[in-house]
């Protein structure tokens, strides 16, 4: 991880297929594009290699967050439960529609606590959305039980765990509906971009049709088709998608390199007394792209974090302390900062996040390290950015 450490001529040829056509928009103008539909050829790959029967592809992963949400009917006052650790785009995603996030706790595998799902579930809950942060899934198995249980949507987003699976079914595909990002920075990248997956019917006409300003797509004549829904604009460019083809065909490449630099990492850490890892849960497989692991207390993992960048081991993230990851660092959220008026159900139905308890998170969070695993180092390499890791850590630790 990431994507465009692997960038190569497979990159460059399905880009200038696009570009000596001249057609950058993925609808239309049938005539010029010498046969090449590189958004629809990416859906269905994508589709197939996550064992899914549809997928749509938008402009982000936030995108697909909303687009995922809206297709399934979530609006104006839908309470939908999160994690406090993921990335901004979660709650972004949610009350772009009116919606209402939701907070709970995370346990020891960095994602939902069931418990804490359930116990947050009220009249106006509509969809649970666990976040496989950091290469590893939430506890599926029990967030589908009671998803069943109260009737609710589950989203899944596979955002930073593409290529994971859960009891042989690829991240995304296990709940109702499943987002991707293939942005700059993901396992594979379109440069932007990002993926819906679905096997409900409904909702793949629903998401195709919003991503698209309400379009219908019935017929060869865009100018032509009926507006059934209201829509917005979230298309993929054909440049971007010609990109994501080329990632998806060294997917399991990538996948690979990852698997084995994880785990000379994870070798040379589990010789550190004091050193312990995030919990996958049982019939899961993660997509080893990042190597998270605990500390025994706060104040160690600081020091350890701090001591890892003075050592010049790039790419270990302290997300306790992040602006970006963690609720500590949503400042605008908590206090609901925005650039325009929120909607009434969100004002009226927001938890109040500067008094809510989140110390079950923060014991967790407060304790992890995440070391990025890279894939475009040799194996001697990754050894040496092992052994580093693990003396620093080991001399805080000592």
């Amino acid at each position: 991880m990431p994507g465009f450490e692997v960038f190569g001529a497979e990159e460059r040829k399905q880009v200038n297929d696009v570009l000596e056509t001249g057609v950058l928009m993925r609808y239309g103008f049938d005539g010029m594009r010498n046969n090449h539909w590189k958004a629809k050829e990416f859906e269905e790959a994508f589709a197939a290699r996550m064992q899914s029967n549809h997928c749509q592809l938008v402009s982000s992963g936030t995108s697909a967050l909303t687009v995922a949400l809206a297709s399934a009917g979530v609006g104006a006052g839908d309470e939908v439960i999160m994690p406090t650790f993921t990335f901004v785009a979660s709650f972004e995603s949610i009350m772009m529609l009116g919606a209402v996030p939701v907070l709970v706790d995370i346990d020891d595998t960095l994602t939902l606590d069931p418990k804490a799902v359930e116990a947050a579930i009220t009249a106006k809950t509509k969809c649970v959305m666990p976040v496989h942060m950091c290469g590893s899934m939430a506890d599926l198995k029990a967030l589908k039980a009671i998803c069943d249980k109260h009737n609710l949507v589950l989203l899944e987003d596979a955002c930073q765990a593409i290529g994971g699976t859960f009891e042989g079914k690829p991240l995304g595909s296990y709940g109702d509906l499943g987002c991707f990002s293939f942005d700059y920075v993901k396992t594979i990248t379109c440069g932007e971009g990002g993926g819906v997956i679905t096997n409900n019917k409904q909702y793949a006409i629903n998401a195709d049709q919003y991503q698209d300003h309400g379009h219908d797509h019935i017929g060869n004549d865009r100018g032509a088709e009926t507006h059934p829904h209201l829509g917005y604009n979230f298309r993929i460019s054909e440049l971007n998608a010609a990109v994501g083809i080329a990632q998806l065909g060294k997917m399991d490449e990538i996948l690979d390199l990852q698997k084995r630099n994880y785990t000379i990492v994870r070798e040379a850490l589990s010789l550190v007394d004091g050193v312990t890892f995030r919990r996958v849960p049982e019939g899961g497989i993660e997509n080893y792209s990042f190597v998270n692991f605990y500390l025994p207390t706060q104040e160690l993992a600081e020091k350890a974090h701090k001591a890892l960048g003075g050592a010049g081991v790039e790419a270990c993230f302290y997300w306790f302390k992040n602006n970006w990851h963690y609720i500590n660092g949503w400042e605008h959220l908590r206090n609901l900062k925005s650039m325009q008026p929120l909607s009434t159900e969100i004002k009226e139905q927001m938890q109040d996040l500067n008094s809510k308890d989140f110390s079950k998170s923060d014991a967790w969070m407060g304790r992890t390290i995440s070391a990025l695993v890279k894939i475009g180092l040799t194996k001697n390499e990754v050894e040496e950015r092992a052994q580093m890791i693990a003396k620093t850590v080991a001399s805080v630790l000592s």
